[in-house]
Order: structure tokens, then sequence, then C-alpha cells
């Protein structure tokens, strides 16, 4: 696999000369600045591209060129925002970064409840506490028919949470779920996220399935043309949150995107950590079974608790096999080999990380420390080359 990292433009405190010491050779961005829906024009695309290659990397992977509410509602300048990607979607491939991951995800992006929690370990990990969540939807944000979401426990739960919160937890907890994001350039308010709520209103499920679509038959043949391969990122957390469609959630709904398109071109991220925040679902089983359209692998590990809540484990010690991911995602690129395929290669990046050590205190994106990046990285390699070294009878 191509050891990648995500990098966040020059204004990331963690540069591409740690990103070159840490031994990766491809770099995860993209244009944040100008992700508003509009062309990534050429020029900026080259210069993002020298600032890489400058450094002795290679622009492996562009994440994420946004697609933004109108396309995933169908509504507004919908149309224009369609054609502005395609145009995207040539200019980076043309560029040479083949490679485009995205996410169909309604409003949230991922999602987390905390941001510094101390895992087991002493680091500083993300976390989603089921009850924190269901407080905050029920009894701040109030967002209409939010109770029918909820078991009744739960929503006991919850007020009995809420009755040990200060105002100014509550306003901690609001920032951490609506009005922030990494590279993300504008945030919202409460009633500006309950607005954005109300344009999915009338979307269900499958309406939002038919949208992705819909989406996908339009881009997918662009991709085609240039060589470049699309790889959607799993919703996260894998579930229902905000009573917003998910279709991105579990093995059934790849499959039902894989037959909607069937073309190479339409792949998947495997995303072990979001895909991993459903216990339903089976890694090392999705690895194996949608092999072939797997473009990109973020490689990270969650520990689920009874009550739904879950935490973002060390890399080898969570609930994911990521043994068993690593060893399926190399026997696919040795089945690419043998086809003679030009993507034998599958980019994978140590997706987020603890904060430790020295990194604690510093103003980092989080999940993307540097230490616990690195850590995760290390781990990684060190399962790939052992897998490797077994696979070729140099070890025992």
């Amino acid at each position: 696999m191509l050891e990648t990292w995500r990098w966040f433009g020059p204004d990331d405190v963690v540069t591409l000369e740690n990103v070159k010491q840490a031994g990766a050779k491809g770099v995860v961005s993209a244009l944040h600045h100008l992700n508003t829906g509009g062309v990534w024009p050429e020029d900026e695309i080259l210069k993002r591209k020298r600032q890489i290659e400058d450094a002795g990397l290679v622009w492996s992977v562009v994440e994420s060129i946004g697609v933004g509410e109108e396309i995933k509602t169908r509504t507004g300048d919908f149309r224009k925002k369609i054609d502005s990607y395609k145009q995207s979607i040539r200019n980076v491939a043309r560029a040479g970064v083949k490679t485009i991951c995205y996410n169909f995800m309604a409003i949230t992006d991922w999602t987390r409840t905390n941001l510094e929690w101390k895992a087991p370990s002493g680091g500083l990990a993300l976390r989603f506490d089921a009850v924190d969540f269901a407080m905050y939807d029920l009894f701040v944000l109030k967002r209409p028919g939010a109770e029918a979401d909820y078991a009744a426990e739960r929503v006991a739960a919850a007020a009995a949470r809420l009755r040990t919160k200060s105002e100014s937890d509550l306003v901690a907890l609001e920032k951490i779920l609506i009005d922030w994001l990494p590279a993300r350039d504008f945030v919202y308010d409460r009633e500006g996220f309950r607005r954005m709520l109300d344009l999915y209103r009338d979307i269900s499920t499958e309406g939002m399935r038919e949208h992705l679509f819909a989406f996908l038959n339009e881009i997918t043949p662009v991709a085609e043309e240039e060589g470049a391969r699309l790889c959607i990122h799993a919703d996260d957390p894998s579930f229902p949150i905000f009573g917003l469609p998910r279709v991105m959630c579990t093995a059934a709904d790849v499959r039902a995107m894989y037959q909607a398109v069937p073309s190479v071109a339409c792949g998947l991220t495997l995303c072990t950590g979001s895909f991993g925040s459903n216990p339903k679902n089976d890694l090392v089983a999705m690895a194996k079974e949608f092999a072939p359209r797997i473009h990109f692998a973020h490689l990270r590990n969650t520990r689920h608790e009874a009550d739904g809540s879950f935490y973002e484990a060390e890399h080898l010690d969570g609930d994911t096999d990521l043994i068993g991911v690593a060893a399926a995602l190399l026997t696919e690129e040795a089945r690419r080999a043998a086809e003679g395929r030009a993507d034998t290669q599958i980019p994978m990046r140590p997706d987020h990380g603890h904060l430790l050590g020295d990194d604690v205190g510093k103003k980092m994106n989080p999940g993307y420390s540097n230490i616990g990046r690195l850590k995760g990285l290390a781990e990684l390699r060190g399962v790939i080359r052992t897998i490797e070294a077994f696979r070729a009878g140099r070890v025992a």
C-alpha cells in the first residue's frame, strides 16, 4: 500500500517536512480555501501540487472536492454545482491527481461530542457520547420530532445528563457538534443549523440515495474519461443522527451503490473508523467483498461502549481487526498486479490519532496531530511489512 498523510495546506501546523519525516510518500490534500462549490482553477491545483512536490512528496489523493448541500438535496443551483464538480474532476485528474475521495453526508460531516477525551492509554482521543448527543438533540437543539428517534430509556438518561451540565458545558458541546469542522470555511449557529435541517425534512433515506446515484451517474463518466477513481467515504458515524438521511453506513449501502453504478471508476474509501463506528459492520469481510473497487483506505480503530457510545482507540487496539483488513487489501493489490491493472497500489493513510506528548496543547485540527498519526503509521507499517514478509516466506 502507498503510505500517505493528510495535509490541510500551508496553514497546517503539521508541515510537509513532518510528513516526510514520518516516512509517508504521498500527500492527501484539497484546496480548502476554494471549496465552496465553484470550479477548482488549474493554476491553484498546480500551485498546490508544486508545494507538495518541492517537499519531495507526491499529491496522491484529493480529499475532498466538497459536495454542496444543493447537490445532495437537488435544490437551488445544483445543476451548476454539478457542472463545476465535473470540471474540477477534469482539472485535478489532468494535473496527475487521479484518486478523488468525497462524502455524501448531509450537513454535518464527521460528528463527535468530545475532541479531547482521555483514553485508557492516557492520550487524548475523539469520542462520541450517545447520551450527550441525545441530550443536545432533544433539549438544547430541540429538534422537532427528535423524541421519536430515541427509546424512552435514552430520553430519560439524556434528561438526567442535562441536569449535570452547566451553561458553559452546553456551549462547548454545541460548538463541537454544529459549528466546527477542520478545513470548513463556514460555521452554523443554532438557528442556522435548524434551517439546514429543514432542507432535509422531506428527503427520506431512499430519496437521498436516489440523489447520490443521480450525482454519480453524471460524474462517473467524467472520471472514466480522465482515468480517475472516485471513492466515496462512509457516513461518520455510520448510523442516523439529527434525523438526517444516511446512505453510506453499511455493507448493504455499498452494494447498492456498486449495483447502481457498475463502474470501477465509482469506488469506495474504506474508512475503518467510520464504518467501524457501527458495530454491525465486519470490516475484514467488507475489505474482501468490495476490494476491486476500494481506491483508498483510512485506517483507524474504534472501541464501542454498551450504550452506543464509542471512542477512537489506538490503531491496533480497538474493535476492528486492522491486521485482517491490511491483509485483505494486500491480497487485492496482488490480484490487481496479476491482472495488470494500473492502479495496483492502494493509497492508505493513518486516520486520526491521539494527542500525545508535546502535541498536547498545540493548536491542531482534532484527530490530526503529528505524534499520534506518526505512532499509527509506524504500527500499520509494521503490520504491512510483517504480512509481506510472511507471504514471501522470509519469516515462518
